[in-house]
């Protein structure tokens, strides 16, 4: 048996060798492949001793030969294909392991050149997988490190690899590919071309509701030649994630990672029912429940720091119902109590920094719409003050506070804020004042002094009037209404602070 090794990700290599080694597999190989194994004590015979021709053009061409490719492709069961091998000398490659250049990390890389990104477009590797895929009959193909050792303890039990593995193999190969190559278009296209794989298929329960089937699909990325469902996440503890569980999750982490101080967010239907920052994330946590306590039933808890024991225990004493808690890590006495809990879905969050530049898909009618994350931060210099009323050092807080709180409620919302602490949130409604009225019905008497954020400008004045019934001291929107002067005036006229942004925050 002779096996092809031709890889960029060194990865498990020393072991793979020295098994097939032990297995008394004839390992050919190329440039830093060949090198490594070497080094490590690994008999290799170099692709060019095969070919009979030697590496060119800066390694460009190295495995592109009738011999290399003749010794993947050709049917073993076919009469004329052995006949033809014979006589032109190809002998067989029975296994190929190939992972290719690192296009798509190289093209993350602001400090690389297009020549240097060029260069990583890899030829040869995606050829031999796609014939040894091909031909997966006869050979095993292997792209991603995670299979050596499923191949080689069936190589070490069986003497041979099961049609089922070479046919799952060569599955994933094409996956492989396709998505290499799709990356590659992109950049080629400067963003123009964008093509989305899905992997995974993961079977939930139902969708949205028990007569609608659901799956959940993973984004496939080229780094790797799988994604799973724990690819957002681990999960830690409960049962499987369902269709609105994977939903819910995913909208509190968006809107906690917003934040860069200890925060807690509680969703409720995709949309928040608590937001709340504080020095201590344990605190944070009891303000965001006790923001909306009758909403915060089934809620789903994020939080952008450590979960102490403190908070797993505040959740037993007070009964919070909550499906699933998110969060970047838990403190192992948090873990030990939520064994309490075991139907609560625990999660530990680990690609908060995917969020940075995270493309969003929808489908619609037939198509997909595509758009970038809304991850623009409003800052305090990207204020205009639009009243002579010059806002406190607090209310810029509680302002910009509220801003990002209210980028998570669905449009057209309103978010009432005191402390760093959502008191009433509108959102989901027709109209902007129907919004207004709902907040200030949820922060009753609190809404005394408190901020307010719109999502978007105010088609007519009858929010602000809404707000100052309320006691609302200062509001927070976009502007851009044919109308602002006419709001701007109101807003002077009912002795409240008004902030504009520049830019609006709908979610649909």
């Amino acid at each position: 048996m002779r096996a092809l090794l031709s890889v960029s990700d060194k990865t498990g290599l020393e072991a793979l060798g020295k098994r097939l080694q032990k297995l008394n597999i004839h390992i050919i190989s190329t440039g830093g492949t060949a090198k490594f194994l070497r080094e490590k004590g690994v008999g290799v015979t170099d692709v060019s001793d095969v070919t009979k021709f030697p590496e060119c053009f800066s390694g460009r061409v190295k495995t592109l030969h009738p011999m290399i490719a003749g010794g993947i492709l050709f049917e073993r069961h076919n009469p004329d294909h052995l006949k033809q091998a014979k006589e032109l000398g190809i002998e067989p490659i029975d296994l190929v392991i190939v992972n290719l250049y690192p296009f798509a990390k190289t093209v993350s890389d602001p400090t690389k050149t297009r020549e240097e990104i060029i260069e990583q477009i890899d030829i040869g590797g995606p050829t031999m997988l796609r014939e040894a895929a091909k031909n997966h009959q006869d050979v095993t193909v292997v792209c991603d490190p995670a299979d050596y050792d499923r191949v080689l303890d069936e190589l070490e039990s069986n003497g041979a690899t099961s049609e089922e593995l070479r046919r799952q193999l060569a599955a994933k190969v094409f996956l492989h590919t396709a998505a290499y190559d799709e990356r590659i278009a992109e950049y080629l296209s400067d963003g123009t071309y964008r093509g989305v794989m899905l992997t995974g298929g993961k079977a939930l329960r139902y969708g949205e509701n028990p007569h609608q089937w659901g799956k959940y699909y993973a984004l496939y990325e080229t780094e790797h030649a799988e994604i799973t469902q724990d690819s957002w996440g681990v999960l830690l503890q409960g049962k499987p994630l369902s269709y609105l569980n994977i939903l819910d999750a995913d909208g509190a982490w968006s809107a906690v990672h917003d934040f860069s101080d200890p925060t807690a967010v509680l969703v409720k239907h995709a949309t928040p029912s608590g937001i709340a920052s504080h020095a201590d994330i344990t605190e944070a946590f009891q303000r965001a429940y006790d923001a909306d306590r009758l909403s915060a039933f089934g809620v789903i808890i994020a939080l952008n720091r450590t979960c102490t024991a403190v908070i797993v225990q505040k959740l037993i004493d007070q009964k919070i119902f909550t499906e699933v808690i998110v969060a970047p890590d838990y403190e192992p006495e948090a873990l030990e109590l939520l064994k309490q809990k075991p139907n609560i879905r625990v999660i530990k969050q680990k690609n908060g920094e995917r969020m940075k530049g995270q493309v969003l898909y929808r489908s619609v009618m037939g198509g997909m719409l595509v758009q970038e994350r809304d991850s623009r931060v409003v800052t305090e210099k990207d204020l205009t003050v639009v009243t002579k009323k010059q806002p406190t050092k607090e209310q810029l807080r509680d302002l910009l506070f509220a801003w990002r709180a209210v980028k998570s409620a669905k449009s057209n919302a309103i978010v009432f804020v005191k402390d760093q602490i959502t008191i009433g949130i509108g959102s989901g409604q027709t109209s902007r004042v129907d919004a207004t009225w709902i907040a200030a019905k949820r922060a009753g008497a609190k809404s005394k002094g408190a901020v307010m954020a719109s999502d978007a400008f105010f088609p007519f004045p009858d929010s602000v009037e809404e707000a100052a019934k309320h006691g609302i001291s200062a509001i927070i929107q976009p502007g851009g209404s044919v109308r602002d002067a006419e709001v701007f005036a109101k807003a002077e006229e009912l002795g409240m602070v008004m902030v504009t942004t520049g830019i609006r925050a709908f979610r649909h």
